[in-house]
């Protein structure tokens, strides 16, 4: 009898702490860290911004999801990708104009989590990509600014042509141009560009109108 009651009392621990915990803890959003500093490093003539909170399950749910998914070419999957994740976006003003965008996204890498971070301009190119986070041994080969700077200009456009899965990119694709730094690094390289173009599509979606969705071809 005892027995049976101390296993009951920890199958009611597991249910009561464990299981709220693991709910509490799965939808895993992504902040700039200091973000007075790195807005005004990513918009030297910016003057203030204002932080938007959205999620797919707020704005679409399972619909939307579906939606996001076919644009990017692959399925969301993890705690970095579930339909309630917080995506945190930043509108970045100069004076009362509205000069920009800042964005990131969490995607995994072969080590870890990196959080892909991209300033745009309000046509949705990218004026920077930014690794806040970057579990990698060659995390230098991916910081340098001369990978970084391969994406500036780049939209939503150019890495419609791009396939996450396979990782190929056809030959219209400005994406198509984007060079691995290190081959032992293939495996982030893969996952940075992912992020890449998972948060563009989710500012096209909640900032920009789907301003780039005509250029969709799936």
């Amino acid at each position: 009898m005892n027995k049976r009651r101390t296993l009951c009392s920890g199958i009611l621990f597991w249910i009561l702490v464990i299981i709220p915990t693991a709910r509490l803890s799965a939808a895993v959003g992504c902040d700039l860290n200091d973000p007075d500093r790195d807005v005004k490093r990513l918009f030297p003539e910016s003057t203030g911004y204002k932080t938007l909170y959205v999620s797919i399950a707020q704005k679409g749910g399972e619909d939307l999801l579906r939606e996001v998914e076919a644009r990017l070419g692959d399925r969301f999957q993890g705690l970095y990708e579930t339909i309630d994740v917080p995506y945190t976006m930043y509108q970045v003003f100069r004076g009362q104009e509205l000069i920009g965008y800042i964005h990131g996204v969490n995607q995994k890498g072969r080590y870890g989590g990196i959080q892909v971070f991209l300033a745009l301009d309000l046509e949705g190119r990218i004026r920077a990509l930014y690794f806040q986070k970057l579990t990698s041994q060659h995390a230098a080969s991916l910081r340098d600014a001369k990978f970084g700077e391969q994406f500036v200009g780049l939209s939503l456009k150019d890495f419609y042509g791009y396939d996450v899965v396979s990782h190929k990119a056809t030959g219209d694709s400005r994406a198509a141009n984007i060079r691995n730094p290190a081959p032992e690094a293939e495996a982030d390289f893969r996952a940075a560009l992912r992020g890449a173009k998972k948060n563009l599509i989710l500012v096209d979606e909640f900032l920009l109108g789907n301003a780039h969705l005509k250029f969709f071809k799936g």
